[in-house]
């Protein structure tokens, strides 16, 4: 056995041990070299979105900056969406240093005319919409009792009205690729959220919503996948609106222990490839849901209480 496994180096040794290695060679030395393809022929990249035109509100920061750049890397045309141009411009800029193409429109989801607009601008450069990721939104903190109603109002013509004004205007092109509606909900969008009425009833309803116009358009194959992340760490919270409609600039929460808006962003694409329906993201939100569907009692005093240890806490 040690005899012939001497033979074995011996002939390994001398065959790489030549920097010409030819048919001769192997002969000589009876050495069978096995068929092998070429990787690149083999492994075929596919990317998920290729040539998909997909439009994302609220691209300059958090999940939908996220996105952009996961649908891009995916083979995506993304258009962006936002009110900073100078954010869209950078985010512009490191879609297309990768090799993706996309579009930059400045847009304010309050105004019907933006959300026109933007809808107009893609189908112009594109030609048609497969993906619409209405993700814009705001969020608040202060008890109902203490804000100004401006507060609701606000959060309502963002997060609601915004995401209806961009699907209206989208949907007939959606309708023709049997295409994709997403809406950014929130976990708060299926349960209570002290503190943030006017978000979690923004978020409400945004789900009903959307629920509703998938049963509207199922026989034409128009998909509708609503997103309910738990706390993700963006800059929501940083922005978020005080009482008197001021942004708070401080998060009150620890960042550092949420779900990231990157893996959220994939998490998205891959649901997207999949036609699904509904996500409810992270462990903590799919239990906190599952305990108000059926114990809701209970749920209440739990959620009361994780709220009240957020820093400045109204309750």
């Amino acid at each position: 056995m040690l005899y012939k496994k001497n033979i074995a180096m011996n002939k390994f040794n001398k065959l790489f041990g030549d920097t010409n290695i030819s048919k001769g060679l192997i002969k000589k030395y009876n050495l069978l070299i096995p068929k092998i393809k070429r990787r690149e022929k083999t492994i075929v990249i596919r990317p998920k979105f290729k040539d998909q035109v997909v439009v994302i509100t609220g691209a300059s920061s958090g999940i939908g900056r996220a996105c952009a750049m996961e649908f891009a890397n995916n083979g995506a045309k993304i258009v962006l969406a936002a009110r900073r141009c100078e954010e869209l411009k950078k985010i512009e800029e490191k879609i297309k240093m990768q090799g993706g193409e996309t579009l930059s429109v400045i847009t304010d989801v309050k105004k019907i005319d933006d959300c026109k607009n933007l809808i107009d601008k893609t189908v112009e450069k594109y030609g048609k919409i497969d993906i619409l990721i209405n993700n814009a939104g705001i969020s608040m903190r202060a008890s109902f009792e203490d804000l100004d109603l401006s507060v609701i109002k606000e959060l309502m013509d963002t997060n609601f009205y915004g995401a209806v004004y961009c699907t209206k205007f989208a949907l007939p092109y959606l309708l023709k690729q049997k295409g994709t509606v997403i809406g950014i909900s929130s976990i708060s969008g299926l349960t209570p959220l002290p503190g943030r009425t006017g978000y979690s009833a923004s978020k409400h309803a945004m789900d009903g919503f959307l629920n509703t116009l998938r049963l509207e358009n199922m026989k034409k194959k128009l998909n509708v996948l609503v997103v309910h992340p738990g706390f993700t760490s963006s800059n929501i919270r940083n922005v978020a609106l005080n009482k008197n409609g001021k942004s708070q600039k401080e998060t009150p929460r620890n960042e550092e222990e949420m779900m990231s808006a990157e893996r959220v962003a994939q998490i998205i694409a891959k649901a997207t490839v999949k036609r699904e329906r509904d996500l409810i993201l992270t462990p903590q939100g799919k239990l906190v849901v599952w305990l108000h569907k059926n114990f809701p009692g209970i749920t209440d005093r739990i959620i009361i209480h994780e709220m009240s240890k957020e820093a400045n806490s109204p309750f």
